[in-house]
């Protein structure tokens, strides 16, 4: 696998485990009952973006070991695929 497909392995694997991380653990003001008129009802209070991006960061090199270790040692045959990984 060359750098370039692995660093772009790696960015979709990031973003797709940072999506599903976000909702994880937020309050909104409507759970606390504390919307402020002009706010979203929806509005989280606290998102914790920067804790979610760390856990995201070590969540997404595990998932692309795994994905690397599958395609470098070829634990599944992608000869079907036109090209070569």
């Amino acid at each position: 696998m060359s750098l370039p497909i692995a660093f772009g392995l790696y960015f979709i694997c990031w973003w797709l485990v940072f999506f599903v991380m976000l909702p994880i653990g937020v309050e909104t003001h409507a759970d606390t009952d504390t919307v402020e008129p002009g706010h979203a009802d929806s509005a989280p209070i606290a998102p914790q973006l920067v804790r979610k991006a760390v856990a995201t960061t070590v969540v997404s090199a595990i998932l692309f070991a795994i994905v690397y270790a599958v395609i470098a040692y070829k634990l599944i045959s992608f000869d079907w695929l036109p090209g070569s990984l």
